[in-house]
């Protein structure tokens, strides 16, 4: 498992990244200096917390699994239209890519 932030002092911090290496969780950090390395994350992660998970609350950590299994692969990737893919789902985005690669053959 991997645990990815920015440069925050309180992650980066001896404390904390010994708690992550003794649970064997691999820290990822931002480089510095460049606050854009983790916009895709926290766009990502907004879109699950406004979307879908709002206020749940899961009985058991394989619900919230499960469910958030859901969220990424039954509409995120197939019904959520993403403005950056010119409003088609990803799985959309990449038939059409696909296409125009087989033509262009």
């Amino acid at each position: 498992m991997s645990r990815h932030s920015d440069r925050g002092v309180q992650y980066a911090a001896s404390d904390f990244q010994e708690l992550l290496k003794d649970n064997k969780i691999i820290s990822s950090m931002s480089r510095k200096g460049n606050c854009w390395d983790n916009a895709c994350a926290e766009s990502f992660f907004g879109s699950l917390k406004n979307e879908w998970v709002q206020d749940k609350i899961y009985e058991t950590y394989e619900d919230g699994k499960k469910d958030i299994f859901k969220y990424i692969e039954v509409f995120y990737n197939r019904k959520r239209r993403h403005a950056s893919l010119g409003y088609v789902s990803p799985v959309v985005y990449e038939e059409i890519h696909e296409m125009k690669q087989d033509r262009a053959a």
